[in-house]
Order: structure tokens, then sequence, then C-alpha cells
């Protein structure tokens, strides 16, 4: 599986290359497979993995048989595609790359790629009701649209990746708004929406569900209430998911879940079930390590960054302590701003050892500097080496808050996995 995943990273010079007309004609050559009966694409900026994991534990709790595609993944590869709610093993996916080797040819194809076909073909031979597809870079030109979903979300619309979806909130909005198709749902679950967003659903024909015009959610004591077409009304709990977003993306799930109401009908236990029950790693998880916590999230743009500030204003602690570190096409001063009054001492590590686009020490020491000025703060090689040195003031009882990239996340993990084993060691000895 490793060898696998190295060759796929060679076999197109650019790691990203957006557009449908490779991977399609591949797709093509494989029989075109459909993942499911029964599409569901989520785009979006920002809460797209929780969306997913809201879709997918609704879908569970009213016994339909459902598949994720996410990414990317944290720990292991594996973790993108999930048939229900188990990680396919590696047996099966090396068997799809290699189908998908085959019928490629000469054509070349990025590691999005070959994961996205390896999904679709994965999920086609399951037996499903439903897939979920989260798209990986925009939507009109991610690969994960050569599918036509019955049901399209988009969560949210900020800057991020600029230099591929364009510079303002209504030309990303555009490109997300690709995922949509004539005369089927699509579900938009901001507020506020960039224009460009409505003018391509309403060029493209797509029957429109907007937060706050066709449903919104209520709080309602513990819970709260979502407010559908016609009148409708359901109570729901609050989810476990701690950002003060999560509503929100719930809502937009059991909206999409309601415009397929006819085709997967699902009892109100099953939608509040889900809500309560879905889960999924990096969104504000909290670690215990000694008397301290590590709280381990992705955020890895502005808007993130900004839900991650408002739940630590939220949830104070005596001392906060923060490990950052980012891609060198990241927005850092727009992530650091609204941490500063939230941040007791920051930690910045290198992530250019990791991946090509990771931001090296003194290219992110000079950013912060610019963004917060001469706030004390700690250079460090990697992740773990700087969580190691912080490992005593956690155990005393310090939070620290590990943000900034998917990689700071992943790594952070790997940190407090590796720290429980070696104190289960300790005790059994």
């Amino acid at each position: 599986m490793p060898q696998w995943l190295d060759y796929q990273l060679g076999v197109h010079l650019r790691g990203i290359d957006l557009g449908l007309a490779r991977v399609g004609e591949v797709w093509r050559r494989l029989g075109a497979p459909r993942p499911a009966p029964v599409v569901i694409t989520v785009a979006g900026t920002n809460g797209k993995g929780s969306t997913v994991a809201f879709l997918e534990a609704m879908l569970a709790a009213g016994g339909y048989r459902a598949a994720a595609y996410t990414s990317p993944h944290l720990l292991v590869y594996n973790e993108r595609i999930r048939i229900a709610g188990a990680m396919v093993d590696d047996v099966p996916l090396v068997h799809a790359f290699e189908r998908i080797e085959t019928a490629r040819g000469d054509i070349p194809l990025t590691y999005f790629e070959f994961g996205t076909l390896a999904a679709l073909l994965l999920f086609a031979d399951a037996a499903l009701d439903a897939a979920i597809l989260e798209v990986g870079l925009g939507g009109r030109l991610d690969a994960v649209n050569l599918i036509d979903a019955d049901v399209a979300i988009v969560t949210t619309i900020a800057l991020d990746h600029q230099e591929w979806l364009g510079s303002d909130r209504d030309s990303i909005g555009r490109e997300k708004a690709g995922v949509a198709r004539a005369g089927r749902p699509l579900v938009i679950a901001e507020t506020d929406p960039p224009l460009g967003l409505l003018e391509a659903a309403a060029a493209c024909g797509a029957v429109v569900l907007r937060a706050g015009l066709d449903y919104a959610m209520q709080p309602a004591g513990a819970g709260w209430c979502w407010c559908g077409p016609g009148a409708t009304q359901l109570a729901l709990p609050a989810p476990q998911l701690a950002a003060s977003c999560q509503p929100a993306n719930a809502a937009a799930a059991v909206t999409a879940l309601y415009a397929l109401r006819e085709r997967l009908p699902l009892p109100s236990a099953a939608l509040a079930r889900g809500v309560a029950e879905a889960q999924v790693s990096a969104r504000l998880q909290r670690l215990r390590i000694g008397a301290g916590e590590l709280v381990v999230d992705v955020a890895h743009n502005p808007q993130s960054a900004a839900v991650l500030a408002q739940w630590l204003v939220r949830e104070p602690a005596a001392e906060t302590l923060a490990l950052f570190g980012a891609f060198s096409d990241k927005d850092v001063a727009g992530m650091l701003q609204p941490l500063r009054d939230c941040i007791d001492e920051w930690h910045l590590v290198d992530l250019s050892t990791e991946s090509e686009r990771g931001r090296d020490l003194l290219s992110l020491d000079t950013e912060f500097g610019a963004a917060l000025g001469p706030l004390r703060r700690s250079c460090w090689g990697g992740v773990a080496a700087a969580l190691a040195a912080l490992a005593p003031r956690l155990q005393a009882g310090a939070r620290v808050v590990a943000f900034g990239s998917f990689l700071v996340a992943a790594a952070a993990l790997r940190w407090s996995q590796e720290a429980a084993l070696q104190v289960a060691s300790t005790h059994r000895v």
C-alpha cells in the first residue's frame, strides 16, 4: 500500500491539476461507475468533513448502507474511503488502484484523482443505498464532480486556495456551485452567501434551499430546532462536535436528507440520533494529557481560526499555549489575528520538512512578527519535538491547542497516541 501511494505522487508532474477531461476519460474506461443509487456531494471552504459525518451518522441510524469519501486523511490513507462506517481495507484498495492503473494507459492522474476513482469503484461494488462525496478543491473542476449529485451542499465560502479558485468570495462561490445540477436540490448553508454562488446556482437551474430563507435553525432548550419548508419543525439535540458552526452543518445535512425524503425516508429519531452521535477527528478534539489537555483542530484558514477563537473564549483555561504551523499558500496573518487575545504563549513549527507546500520556520516567524508583533514565541523543528518539550506543562495542567494545518493535527494525534502507549507500558511494568 505505501508503495502505491508513493508511486501515485510521481505519476503526474503537478500535485494539483484541476479539470475533468483526464480523470473523466479514465472513469469512462472503467465503465463510468456510479457509486450508489443516491449521491450527496458536499462542497465548501470549511465544514465539509463535519457535514459528511452528520450525513453518515443519520443515514446509519436510519438503517441505510452508506459510504463516504473524504480528504485529506489524518493518520492512514484508508480514512478517506469508508463503507458502512468502516475504513476500507488495503487489499480491495490496492485492487482498485490496479484497475485504475491498467485503465489509464498513458493518461497522467494526480494522487487525489487516483483516490477518487478508487472510491467510486469500491462504492459501486458495495451494494450501497447512498454515497456521500466530499469535494477536494473547489467543485466545478474537482474529480468528485464527475458524478451527478442527487443533492449537493455548499457549506461555507471563504478565502482559501485563491490561486486555483479566485481572489474573492464571488469567484470562489461560482467554482463551488459547479457541483449543483439542473432541477436538483442545492443546499446553501450560509445565510449570507456570495452573489456569485447564487447566480451560478440560478444559471444551472438548481433548486436552491438556502439557510435563513428556505430552512433555519433555532435554539431550543439544551438543543435546537430545525425549521424546514412547509412549516416543518424537528427538535434536535446538541451535537457532540463542539464548534459554534456545527449546528449549521447539521442543519444543512438535515435539509439535504429532507430533500431526499421520498427516496431515503428517515424517522425523526434517526435524524436526532445522527446529530447526537456524529464524530470526526481533529475538530476541536480534546485529549486528556495528565492534568492538562491537548486540543487538536484542523483550522487552516481565517474563517476556521475565528471559529476556534470563539470556542476558546467560551472555554477559558488557566493557561493556553498554541502550537501552530501552516502551508506556504495560507493567509498566516488572517489565521493569527482572531487568536491574538486567546493565547498566552505561541510555539511555531516547521512544516517544510513534511511537505513541499509547508512553510519553513524563518518565513513563519517573520509573518508571525508582522501580524502579532513581539509576542512571546518559541520555534521548533516539528510538532513532535514541540509537544515533547511541552509535555511537562501539559501534565501539570496547561492546555495546548494544535492547529494551522492538517499536517499539524495529524502529527499531534500521532504524538498523543504514542504518549498514551508509553503511559500504558509504564503502568504495566
